[in-house]
């Protein structure tokens, strides 16, 4: 009993002086390969799967996943901006989907797999057109920039997905080709 006091304690008090808290929503195609980097970039506080983008509300996965809800499958990232800023999770998702895909994401087609940004503000509107203009390079990247709607979060079976079922994480984007096609993409 006294550890997991102590742990309530200090699971409270670390989150009392986390600082404050912000907000991103990025859509790289199937969510589950989106956590993990951003979840071990310093100033990141959580990543939830969920779905944003379509008008019913609380949809389910298997409802976004048919493509009729115009709903993506997103991740929501609370960060600490003064830790790590809105930029430097911008370079952080375009690293992670292929911008010239306009039909899905790797082995995953369709437009709730279709990457976009969701900014909440102008300034993350505005800082994620300039990351867009600056890796384009001539090239015509498909991913949408969208105002943010309401955030609806995915069952709880899709949370942290890579770690409650690593191996068959593991699989998933190998059979994909997701890294194959990443270093296709950013080597240059």
């Amino acid at each position: 009993m006294k550890h997991i006091l102590l742990s309530l304690i200090l699971s409270y008090t670390v989150t009392a002086f986390a600082g404050p808290q912000s907000e991103a929503i990025f859509a790289g195609g199937c969510f589950w390969c989106m956590e993990p980097p951003f979840d071990k970039a310093n100033g990141v506080f959580s990543t939830t799967s969920g779905y944003t983008g379509g008008e019913k509300v609380n949809p389910t996965y298997e409802e976004v996943s048919s493509g009729k809800t115009g709903h993506y499958e997103v991740i929501k990232v609370i960060y600490d901006a003064k830790i790590i800023s809105y930029r430097e999770l911008l370079n952080i998702f375009w690293k992670n989907i292929d911008p010239l895909d306009g039909n899905g994401q790797f082995c995953d087609k369709g437009q709730q797999y279709e990457s976009a940004i969701f900014y909440q503000d102008d300034n993350q509107k505005k800082l994620a057109e300039e990351t867009k203009a600056s890796l384009e390079k001539g090239q015509k990247f498909q991913t949408r920039i969208l105002k943010a709607k309401a955030f609806y979060p995915a069952e709880d079976y899709h949370q942290d997905y890579y770690k409650v079922n690593p191996i068959r994480y593991k699989y998933y984007p190998y059979q994909c080709g997701r890294d194959k096609r990443l270093e296709e993409v950013w080597k240059k």
